[in-house]
């Protein structure tokens, strides 16, 4: 083999091997990135697998029940309410054309428009604002709703600049059974006293002076005495959940039981004494009892609560609607029923377990002329009625 043949040899031979170490390498590296792949994939798996079992979660987890969500509010103690409170409780003093009374109230407004009770202004001919800190006012009578036992007075400043403080109102829809509240009044004319109690129940029933249910009532067990009628009964964040009106006693004094009208009657009443003088309420026209489960099974019904309706007022929104009064009584534990009529369970979806729910709806939701859907139950069927309302005579 020539010299230059032997050096072609070499030079093929070490291209080749070169190439043999190149395609080694690319082996090699294809080998680790396969490897790579292959863990990726894996891991890609193991992600699936992940993200399957957080949407099985995520799935389980909107089909159960939601928790409650508790909001909180700032709490204050007594002090801090009664101080937060107190430049804006009045006492109201009502001259008749014979003798005086003496109230409470509280300022609603910045144009010094404050609340009180009906009993306390009806029938006046004068009427004095007086204020904690001293101040002083003439007032007249913008409005009164002796339905609900509300009355909006003014406070005359004969043209001096006064800045009023108005309370804020709360929602009593949220006040709970056992809370805390605060009665500020003026019992006996010992100006803006305090006393602490609690909400002993809600939902009462409480007849005004024309005979009619003030619903929505609250029952509290804090002081309150002749004098405190329209004081503000405050939570412990100083917001006015109610408006004393009443007291059950045998004495005429404090008994351990207090009415309060509650706060959400009082937004929904207030505003038309303001514009109008009066409050406009919506009627049915009908009398009821409502019913538990002992009388439920005495008339074979399958619900435990609802409003019976024994008795329908002739020509009334309720008869002409063909509502149904009782046609017999019954005595359950001790008690008559007139059966045989129609039983409430719900108006405009809303359920209806006693008389307090449906007037509580009608006062707070409805208008004279508005049409509802009463709910109800006949001879085991249940139907919808719907009934244009009226205007309370």
């Amino acid at each position: 083999m020539s010299k230059a043949a032997f050096a072609v040899s070499a030079v093929s031979l070490a291209i080749a091997a070169l190439l043999f170490l190149q395609v080694m390498s690319y082996q090699q590296d294809l080998r680790s990135l396969t490897s790579q792949l292959a863990g990726l994939q894996a891991e890609l798996n193991s992600l699936r697998r992940d993200l399957q079992a957080a949407r099985a979660e995520l799935t389980e987890l909107e089909s159960s029940p939601k928790p409650q969500t508790i909001v909180t509010h700032q709490q204050y103690n007594i002090t801090s309410v009664y101080e937060l409170v107190k430049g804006s409780v009045v006492e109201i003093k009502t001259l008749y054309r014979f003798g005086e009374s003496v109230g409470s109230g509280f300022v609603y407004d910045s144009a010094g428009h404050v609340i009180t009770n009906n009993h306390v202004v009806e029938g006046g001919v004068e009427y004095f604002v007086y204020f904690i800190g001293g101040a002083a006012f003439r007032a007249e009578l913008v409005g009164r709703d002796p339905d609900t036992d509300l009355a909006v007075l003014r406070i005359v400043t004969g043209g001096e600049y006064v800045t009023f403080k108005p309370l804020k109102l709360g929602d009593s829809s949220e006040l709970r059974i056992g809370e805390q509240i605060i009665a500020i009044g003026n019992p006996f004319e010992l100006t803006g006293s305090v006393t602490v109690g609690i909400v002993s129940q809600k939902g009462r029933l409480l007849q005004s002076g024309r005979g009619y249910l003030i619903p929505g009532i609250i029952q509290i067990d804090a002081a309150v005495n002749p004098g405190n009628s329209g004081g503000p009964i405050l939570n412990m964040r100083g917001e006015v959940v109610g408006v004393a009106t009443a007291i059950e006693s045998t004495t005429g004094q404090f008994s351990g039981i207090g009415y309060a009208v509650s706060s959400n009657v009082v937004k929904r009443i207030v505003p038309a004494l303001i514009s109008k003088g009066t409050y406009r309420h919506s009627y049915l026209g009908i009398a009821g009892n409502e019913i538990n489960a002992l009388v439920a099974k005495e008339i074979g019904l399958n619900v435990s609560r609802g409003l019976l309706v024994e008795t329908v007022v002739p020509g009334g929104p309720a008869d002409k609607a063909g509502v149904r009064g009782g046609l017999r009584v019954v005595t359950v534990a001790g008690t008559q029923y007139r059966v045989g009529g129609d039983v409430i369970v719900a108006i405009n979806g809303s359920p209806v377990g006693s008389m307090d729910d449906l007037l509580t709806y009608m006062v707070e939701r409805t208008s004279p002329g508005d049409t509802v859907i009463l709910t109800v139950l006949r001879s085991g069927e249940k139907l919808d009625i719907q009934v244009t309302l009226g205007e309370r005579p």
